[in-house]
C-alpha cells in the first residue's frame, strides 16, 4: 500500500494548491517586500480577525527601517557571494552529516516487522527535537547546542556500534539500537 501512502502527500499538495489563492499574503512580505502598508494591515485583519495591530505593525516598520538598504538576494546570488561561503559550507556539512551517518544501514539490519515502528519513532523523535530545541535555544545559544549535539551524537554512535556488534549474542540489544537511533535523531535535531 506504499502507492496509496505516496499519493496521500500529492492529495494534500493538491488541496493546498486549490485553497492557497484564497488566503492573504504574509503581512511582513507585504510591508517589507512590496511596501504595501494598507495591504499589510488588511492581511493582519484577515489572518487574525478584527483588532488593533498597531504594535505588530510598528514592529514591522522598525524591522523595515533596520533592513533598509539591504539587498534581498535570490539563491544564485547567495551562491555567488563569497562572504557567505563559510555559512554555506557549515550548512552543507550539517545536512550531509545526517544523510551519510549510516542510519539507513542500521534500519535495514532490523527485523522487517519492526521497521514501520522505527519509521514512526524517527518522525516522533524529530518532532520532539524540534519542540525541545526551540524551547532551549535562547537559553543556551546555538554554539553550545551545536557542540553539545555533536558530542552527544558521537557518544550515541559509539554505543550504537557496540550494540550492533553484540546484537547477535544478545537479542535485546537490537531494541537498544532502535532506541539509540531515536536518541541520535533527537541529538541531531537539538544540536546541528
Amino acid at each position: 500500500m506504499w502507492n496509496v501512502l505516496l499519493s496521500f502527500s500529492g492529495l494534500v499538495a493538491l488541496i493546498q494548491l486549490l485553497f492557497l489563492p484564497f488566503f492573504p499574503e504574509s503581512p511582513p512580505y507585504l510591508l517589507l517586500q512590496k511596501e504595501d502598508k494598507a495591504g499589510c494591515l488588511k492581511a493582519m485583519k484577515q489572518l487574525w480577525g478584527e483588532g488593533n495591530y498597531h504594535t505588530e505593525f510598528d514592529d514591522l516598520m522598525k524591522e523595515k527601517a533596520i533592513t533598509k538598504g539591504t539587498k534581498i538576494m535570490n539563491v544564485l546570488e547567495v551562491l555567488r557571494e563569497r562572504s557567505v561561503y563559510p555559512q554555506l559550507c557549515t550548512m552543507l556539512l550539517l545536512l550531509l552529516s545526517l544523510q551519510l551517518c549510516g542510519m539507513s544501514a542500521v534500519e535495514s539490519s532490523l527485523q522487517e516487522s519492526i521497521i514501520p515502528y522505527v519509521s514512526l519513532g524517527v518522525s516522533i523523535s524529530e518532532l520532539i527535537s524540534i519542540i525541545f530545541c526551540s524551547s532551549i535555544i535562547d537559553r543556551f545559544g546555538r554554539r553550545t547546542l551545536l557542540c553539545g549535539g555533536y558530542l552527544l551524537m558521537a557518544l550515541i554512535l559509539v554505543l550504537l556500534e557496540t550494540s550492533l556488534l553484540l546484537s547477535d549474542q544478545f537479542l535485546w540489544l537490537r531494541y537498544c539500537s532502535v532506541v539509540l537511533i531515536f536518541l541520535f535523531i533527537i541529538a541531531y535535531g537539538i544540536g546541528p
